[in-house]
């Protein structure tokens, strides 16, 4: 990945992330190290195991002091670390996670930004507002709701429920197979429809809400969602991104629709007011692929 040699600038807010080395912190990564100064903060990488990220290594659960003195050097902290897949029982972490945090970035008096999902509203009839109350349909789910819970009575936390990422998300996230993929159709031909964002797109929100959060606390929402205006057809973005599908029943429990409402998102100048368009989500997938190879 390119890095400039320049060194960033002291007066951009210093932001600490933890769990930098996902496939969503991999994206930010290359978003953000090439042109701090473009995105208006300096990251600074977390990781548990030494990963050549040029910042602090330690385990948020085992090493309490290791944390506190990192948001204590933070202006604003951004909680990516989690686990996505397993039991319940695995998944427990997210919100013991959320908590330590929770504790080390109100000891330091720093707010925090720690990453939810679209997966908190479940079956949930569209636009779904922030105020949409959580009905989950699985695990990871419901894990996400354990993590906001943990926020709740914090005074400067936002938990940001972030849709689909192109690239980070089932669909694109993983080579595709030799014959193709295979894509649920519904009963009026549609394939799924979700509200989506770019990797280029949502690192370029993230640091604006961060901006905001540093300049005025006030103005960090306890919720927030965040993606593109609108639902992108999972087809049109196969199709955008030159993938050969072949369409198969949708099962009953299959969700048709996600829509997330953005006003939010769109009143704080996070997003644009239009809506999120295939062609584009996948132009921004392969910008930040090309920067991370």
């Amino acid at each position: 990945m390119p890095v400039d040699a320049k060194a960033p600038r002291a007066d951009l807010p210093q932001l600490l992330i933890l769990g930098g080395t996902g496939r969503l912190g991999t994206m930010l990564r290359a978003a953000w190290c090439a042109t701090p100064d473009a995105a208006g903060i300096v990251p600074i990488w977390q990781a548990r195991r030494a990963a050549g990220l040029d910042g602090p290594v330690f385990d948020i659960l085992d090493a309490p002091e290791s944390l506190a003195r990192a948001c204590a050097q933070a202006d604003a902290v951004l909680l990516l670390a989690g686990v996505i897949n397993g039991p319940p029982e695995a998944l427990v972490v997210n919100a013991a996670l959320a908590k330590a945090t929770r504790d080390a970035a109100q000891m330091a008096g720093v707010p925090l930004i720690a990453a939810s999902s679209a997966a908190v509203y479940g079956r949930g009839a569209g636009p779904l507002t922030e105020d949409t109350p959580c009905a989950p349909l699985n695990a990871y789910g419901r894990s996400k709701c354990d993590m906001e819970a943990m926020l709740a009575g914090m005074a400067h936390g936002c938990a940001l429920r972030i849709g689909n990422v192109a690239g980070a998300d089932a669909l694109l996230g993983a080579a595709a197979p030799a014959e193709g993929r295979r894509l649920h159709v519904f009963a009026d031909g549609r394939a799924p429809q979700r509200s989506y964002i770019g990797p280029g797109a949502l690192a370029a929100a993230i640091a604006r809400l961060v901006r905001l959060a540093v300049a005025d606390r006030a103005r960090l929402p306890k919720r927030l969602n965040l993606a593109l205006p609108g639902v992108v057809g999972m087809d049109d973005l196969l199709t955008a991104a030159g993938e050969r599908w072949q369409p198969i029943p949708a099962p009953e429990a299959a969700i048709a629709r996600v829509e997330l409402d953005v006003t939010q998102a769109v009143r704080l100048g996070l997003v644009g007011r239009a809506d999120g368009d295939a062609a584009d989500l996948v132009e921004d997938m392969k910008r930040i692929r090309q920067e991370m190879a």
